[in-house]
């Protein structure tokens, strides 16, 4: 070869890019228990709230006043109307067996007897771009070994997505865009030793974790032991319902901030976050409610939460954690309902307000083996809540217990761990809700066996 040719091609190859390394690996949980559940079944109240009045075909009523058994040819009161008779309350509690996901019965009205057990499958991996800099991925399905919508021909929740992104990292942190938890989520992740069983402090307590989509995030290094993080949530024309809304248009319609310290045992974290009424509303009522309107489901307010979460993780086999939440115009609770009694106008919010959540856990661990026990509570109140006038007593008792009301929940539990990557696991746990009476399965308590692999 000449020189000419030979200056030519390397030359060339020089201005051929190198081939990065790569690397991706595949990783997975599965995850299942066998579950006993016991849940009380509230017939929720209807129309004016009235009390069951079974002894007569029907009744003449204002506003949630029992006036007087309707008397055929007779005029009732003025401003009363006849309404059939209604149960209010009671119910039939449901009792039985089922298998992870699967334990809900069908047409068993059950809002959050556990939360999901989390088996999953994954690819995640990353490219080496140079200079320190690199490509980061991941792909993670959430697998469901039976349906929880118990339909045997139709198992259409049986692939969820869970964590899925692209970005970049380096010595500076992570950068990535996708579905992902947010640092509020994050930041506590640790703390609840009960997580992703029947215990599990979402749906025991009602701390509220998201994993969004449309995720900005940024996830620093740890600084001897302090790490922050940031995300924020464009609202993508859709709500967080699945709903369109064409006029959401913000980039930062929800956005969240945690700040984590963890140095061997020792962990502490702070978190607040901001949902936009965006991400609530639809197309149908994206634009606000008439003057004097009797009722309105728009959301015009932020919902916000902040949290502190404190721990002892594994010190000479103890662990202690404690995490507390406040909320601030729970989404929906904006909503409202509106009448009238003797010419004075009332407004009843969609729900709640506000919301004090708190749980402390605590475990020991020996040889192979863990006890564990936890308990929580909820408090809600809400700020525009008038007196309801004209209301029977049974409605006014009603609207204390779901719009003032309180939840508590206590559970304990044992584990064996036969390997780093396998367990085995009994928990008992109980939550009664002063929401028993009015919203079914509100209230329930329930015993786990679990079984827990990784690979």
């Amino acid at each position: 070869m000449n020189k000419k040719l030979l200056t030519l091609a390397v030359a060339a190859a020089l201005a051929t890019p190198a081939i990065a390394s790569a690397e991706a690996i595949m990783y997975g949980r599965l995850h299942v228990s066998i579950d006993y559940v016991d849940v009380t079944n509230a017939i929720a109240p209807v129309a004016n709230y009235l009390p069951a009045n079974q002894g007569n075909p029907s009744y003449w009523a204002r506003n949630g006043e029992n006036l007087g058994v309707v008397v055929p040819g007779v005029a009732g009161p003025v401003g009363a109307v006849a309404v059939a008779p209604q149960q209010v309350g009671g119910g039939s509690d449901f009792t039985g067996w089922g298998m992870t996901n699967g334990y809900i019965p069908r047409n068993a009205p059950v809002t959050g007897a556990g939360g999901g057990r989390a088996s999953r499958l994954g690819v995640k991996g990353n490219e080496d771009l140079g200079n320190g800099l690199k490509a980061i991925y991941q792909i993670e399905f959430g697998i469901n070994p039976t349906d929880s919508n118990n339909d045997l021909d139709n198992n259409a929740d049986a692939i969820t997505m869970r964590n899925t992104f692209v970005g970049l990292g380096g010595d500076w942190g992570s950068f990535l865009v996708g579905r992902h938890d947010t640092p509020l989520k994050m930041s506590t992740g640790k703390l609840d030793l009960f997580a992703d069983s029947l215990a599990d402090n979402n749906t025991t307590v009602g701390f509220n974790d998201i994993r969004a989509d449309n995720v900005v995030a940024y996830i620093s290094p740890s600084f001897s032991g302090f790490n922050f993080s940031a995300a924020v949530v464009p609202a993508g024309g859709s709500n967080v319902l699945g709903s369109q809304n064409t006029e959401a248009d913000s980039i930062n319609a929800g956005w969240s901030l945690a700040a984590v310290y963890s140095n061997g045992p020792f962990y502490g974290s702070l978190a607040y976050e901001s949902l936009g009424y965006e991400l609530f509303n639809t197309n149908a009522n994206n634009f606000g409610c008439a003057v004097n309107a009797a009722s309105c489901t728009t959301s015009d307010t932020d919902w916000t939460k902040w949290r502190v979460g404190l721990g002892l993780l594994n010190w000479n086999g103890f662990s202690l954690t404690g995490i507390y939440e406040n909320h601030d115009n729970i989404a929906g609770s904006d909503a409202y309902t509106s009448g009238s009694y003797d010419g004075v106008t009332w407004y009843l919010p969609g729900g709640p307000q506000k919301a004090d959540l708190w749980q402390v856990q605590a475990a020991y661990s020996f040889g192979n083996s863990m006890i564990k026990a936890m308990y929580g509570q909820a408090e809600f109140s809400s700020d525009d809540l008038v007196p309801q006038l004209g209301l029977s007593p049974l409605a006014a008792q009603r609207l204390n217990d779901v719009y003032e009301g309180n939840r508590d929940t206590w559970g304990i539990g044992f584990e064996q761990n036969f390997s780093k990557r396998t367990k085995a696991y009994a928990l008992y746990t109980d939550v009664s809700d002063d929401r028993a009476d009015w919203t079914a399965g509100s209230e329930w308590s329930g015993f786990s066996l679990g079984m827990i692999h990784n690979f």
